[in-house]
């Protein structure tokens, strides 16, 4: 089967063995993914030979030992394991079926909207509260989004006016470019302009850190959630001035990483972890059935499966073109 993995800081198509069916997993094939740009090109630059794509769906071929909530012909969203190949095993918590009515392109988008969905619950943010998201691109768009369709109040931080641009068509009213709009923002619409009740900071760059400007958009006792793959360096006297608290978002939720949830197919009872990472999908989900949110109107590329090497070079000299990039695979 063909699959793409990073290679010498390019990315390229190989052939691997068809993977066989195990217990608690399911066996997909593969008809679109879509890509986390930003995660994967830091992929491509620092770990060769890594598999690319998180985030796919496709139907059933077959299911293994100890899955019972899926059957073979059936449409799935998955979540976790390299999504850029023709067929995935995918572990049985994040195979999720797909709801009537969400187009395969949407669906392709589950795991990016899980990561969305815990970095908000991260945030604890309460009904009609202030988040300021920094940095759009396609995670922090749907973050954006999603935060907006449960009436928060919702500002975005973005130099390019692409992306921007792409706030306001959502109905996101704020969509700044630079700190001194934000400052004036939240001086104008929060309680006696205290600042955001938190910021997530989606930006994706280990050499700078945002901590600190984060902390001073922040009112008092409020908190920081890192969501990007950005440095995490800060004043302590900023912090200790506020009180103010700094997360760190761990992808899709609880169960990420853990070898009990995502191998061996143990579940957390909900009375004890309501969320997963499962869950969160599921959730994602619900919301595109519902129409909630609007995942097409943030699809900027259309690619096949040969084409897709190529466009990691594209998008990285020019970004502000792209947004989300969907993969068929044909």
């Amino acid at each position: 089967m063909r699959a793409i993995k990073s290679r010498n800081g390019t990315a390229e198509v190989v052939d691997l063995p068809e993977p066989e069916i195990k217990a608690q997993h399911v066996k997909v094939r593969i008809d679109y993914s879509s890509v986390s740009i930003g995660t994967e090109l830091l992929m491509i630059r620092t770990n060769p030979g890594a598999p690319l794509g998180y985030s796919a769906t496709g139907i059933v071929m077959e299911a293994g030992e100890g899955v019972t909530h899926v059957a073979p012909g059936q449409r799935v969203a998955c979540y976790g394991s390299p999504a850029h190949r023709e067929i995935m095993l995918s572990p049985k918590h994040l195979t999720v079926p797909v709801p009537d009515g969400v187009a395969p392109e949407e669906a392709a988008f589950a795991g990016l909207g899980a990561i969305a969905v815990h970095a908000l619950r991260q945030a604890e943010l309460k009904f009609g509260e202030t988040a300021l998201v920094v940095g759009v691109g396609i995670l922090g768009q749907i973050i954006a989004r999603i935060a907006h369709a449960s009436n928060y109040r919702v500002i975005g931080l973005e130099p390019i006016a692409e992306r921007r641009s792409l706030l306001v068509s959502a109905g996101i009213r704020h969509a700044c470019k630079n700190g001194e709009e934000v400052a004036a923002v939240l001086r104008d619409t929060t309680p006696d302009g205290g600042g955001a009740d938190a910021v997530l900071v989606c930006a994706s760059n280990r050499k700078a850190s945002l901590i600190d400007e984060a902390i001073g958009w922040l009112r008092d006792r409020g908190r920081v959630v890192i969501v990007g793959d950005t440095g995490t360096a800060f004043d302590r006297d900023l912090l200790f001035a506020k009180e103010a608290s700094v997360h760190i978002s761990r992808a899709g939720g609880p169960g990420r990483y853990e070898p009990d949830y995502e191998q061996r197919g143990v579940d957390y009872p909900i009375g004890y972890v309501r969320w997963t990472e499962g869950r969160n999908v599921q959730d994602f989900l619900r919301m595109l059935q519902e129409k909630r949110i609007d995942i097409r109107s943030l699809i900027s590329d259309r690619v096949s499966f040969r084409e897709l090497p190529e466009l990691y070079s594209q998008y990285a000299s020019a970004p502000q073109n792209r947004m989300g990039i969907v993969v068929r695979f044909d």
